[in-house]
């Protein structure tokens, strides 16, 4: 009923094509980036859209990435196939990235009072970005680039995988011992300080959490890190998936 309204307020309007973004000034990016079948990042739904941008590109544009990814995807793979246009960013046309914060359903924390944080790729762009969001949504919080942003992100879900993963295990450790999983950790969310509430379950559920840890997992072995935690997180939750 409310995108109704809106439609019929003439406030949005639905394309299936690009010819539209010519009259935009502001695109924002907001597409899957799901795992191939080797639980590595597949960003091709960012880089053909990119391409489509750039094929459209005008001078006082800016673009926006809100899709999850790793640290680096809108400065290396965006980038350049902006300025591939010959207009330079900064100058010419504006680049930021700002990760969407969603929780559907949840009444008490919509987008208008859930803070967003904006990383852009020079000052400029990161002021363009800020006057856009500060119209609609109270707290915007600048970062010093869009990598800062995107790890920002990519952090908040594999803070909750891990403790997913966490309370997945001790439930399987709870289920050997005869101890109900669910009374401690009914027990434990008495405690006013220290705790956040993790609840077990049969892995990692929605679209989010499952695929993000892995895109850090991933950008960390091109630096020959290890990100021991993340993957153990992911090894638990697959495996308590068959274990329920």
């Amino acid at each position: 009923e409310e995108l109704a309204r809106l439609v019929e307020q003439g406030r949005l309007t639905a394309f299936h094509d690009y010819s539209c973004l010519f009259e935009q000034d502001i695109i924002i990016i907001c597409v899957p980036t799901p795992l191939n079948v080797h639980r590595e990042p597949d960003i091709s739904y960012i880089t053909n859209v990119t391409r489509e941008i750039s094929d459209r590109l005008r001078p006082g544009q800016i673009v926006i990435l809100e899709s999850t990814t790793y640290p680096g995807t809108t400065q290396e793979v965006i980038l350049p196939i902006l300025e591939s246009t010959g207009l330079q960013v900064g100058v010419d046309f504006f680049l930021a990235h700002s990760p969407e914060r969603v929780d559907p359903g949840n009444k008490r924390y919509t987008t208008k009072n859930t803070t967003k944080v904006v990383g852009g790729v020079t000052p400029l762009c990161l002021e363009v970005a800020i006057c856009f969001y500060a119209q609609t949504i109270i707290n915007v919080v600048p970062v010093s680039s869009p990598a800062v942003a995107e790890m920002t992100k990519v952090f908040e879900n594999t803070y909750r995988a891990v403790n997913i993963a966490l309370v997945n295990e001790l439930m399987m450790l709870c289920d050997k011992m005869n101890i109900s999983i669910w009374e401690v950790v009914d027990a434990v969310s008495t405690k006013p300080f220290g705790i956040h509430t993790f609840y077990p379950g049969p892995g990692a559920g929605g679209h989010c959490i499952p695929i993000d840890p892995f895109y850090l997992g991933w950008k960390a072995r091109q630096y020959d890190f290890s990100t021991r935690f993340i993957d153990l997180a992911g090894q638990i939750n697959i495996q308590v998936s068959y274990y329920v």
